[in-house]
């Protein structure tokens, strides 16, 4: 039996042990545990309200499985950055902060702002996730120990460098899981395809792509650029002027762009074009490269939604 008909604004503030829930309709309070059993008491209760928008913050990976057992229930979800939430709660003038008022206003801001649903449940698309998250934690792994060798005693550095050993291997065998999943996959492989068709653009650029943007080619440049945090934003107030900047987004994709684009500033002749216009007008190398980013991104985006590769002209 549904309680009501009428939409129902929902936020829920997540930590590791907990979820604290307000449904803003019945001013309803929930504390659950952030496991299995408690995710399943949450679907239970959001089913009695057929029509609402559950909004909940990105702290870390602990939204997600959550997310993804809400999204697959085809319950409408939305996760935010927590900057967002925050200023919106000094706006509204609410200064303390408590879990139960941290879930209370996130049912405001879903209710006021009314935020787009950015969470598809899609089981391949987490699993393909999963594989690239944990190819770039090894890569971390990597570099930090890699980083102690030259502090170390001769015995502490052998010990250094068979972990490295042994993580280069687990790294290879990821490399291999992540490609052998993509082919196994039409729409990923023919992404992959046409993402590698570009100069700068390899496997593992192309892998990171389409794990952490799947809304790549289904988003119009502004969008995706918005969602990449590579579209530029104002500064402007009265008689000040400031410089754009970037702001938000994923940064595991801006990570995987930086990567591609030091190389396509070399290789690619439309982007080492692009780059050197740019510094030859002044701009610093680091805004350059930005621009250089965010153009990859909308070709890559241009390309994907055209099913077309690479050209020149593109």
């Amino acid at each position: 039996m549904t309680i009501q008909n009428e939409k129902c604004y929902i936020g829920i503030d997540i930590s590791k042990a907990m979820l604290d829930v307000f449904i803003s309709s019945n001013n309803i309070y929930l504390q659950l545990e952030n496991n299995t059993a408690g995710i399943r008491k949450l679907i239970k209760k959001l089913k009695l309200f057929p029509d609402c928008l559950v909004v909940m913050e990105s702290t870390g990976g602990y939204e997600k499985p959550v997310a993804q057992a809400l999204a697959k229930e085809n319950i409408s979800i939305a996760v935010i950055n927590p900057r967002q939430i925050r200023d919106f709660a000094k706006a509204l003038g609410k200064l303390a902060k408590t879990d139960r008022i941290d879930a209370k206003v996130i049912a405001i801001f879903a209710e006021k702002m009314q935020p787009k649903t950015n969470v598809p449940f899609d089981k391949n698309q987490e699993k393909l996730t999963e594989y690239n998250t944990r190819r770039r934690q090894l890569v971390d792994m990597i570099t930090m120990e890699k980083n102690r060798l030259d502090k170390v005693s001769k015995e502490i550095k052998k010990s250094i460098q068979s972990i490295i050993k042994l993580l280069e291997k687990e790294l290879e065998k990821m490399n291999e899981s992540i490609k052998k999943y993509i082919q196994s996959n039409d729409l990923y492989a023919r992404k992959d395809e046409l993402l590698q068709t570009i100069k700068g653009v390899g496997s593992i650029v192309s892998a990171g792509i389409i794990a952490d943007l799947p809304e790549l080619g289904n988003f119009n440049t502004k969008e995706i650029s918005a969602l990449a945090g590579l579209a530029p934003l104002n500064r402007d107030s009265g008689t000040l002027r400031g410089k754009r900047v970037i702001w938000g987004g994923r940064a595991t994709v801006r990570r995987t762009l930086y990567m591609a684009t030091l190389v396509a500033i070399r290789f690619n002749i439309k982007i080492k074009i692009f780059y050197d216009r740019l510094c030859a007008v002044g701009k610093p190398k680091k805004v350059a490269i930005t621009a250089c980013m965010h153009k990859l991104l909308v070709i890559m985006n241009a390309m994907i939604k055209s099913n077309q590769p690479w050209r020149i002209e593109a």
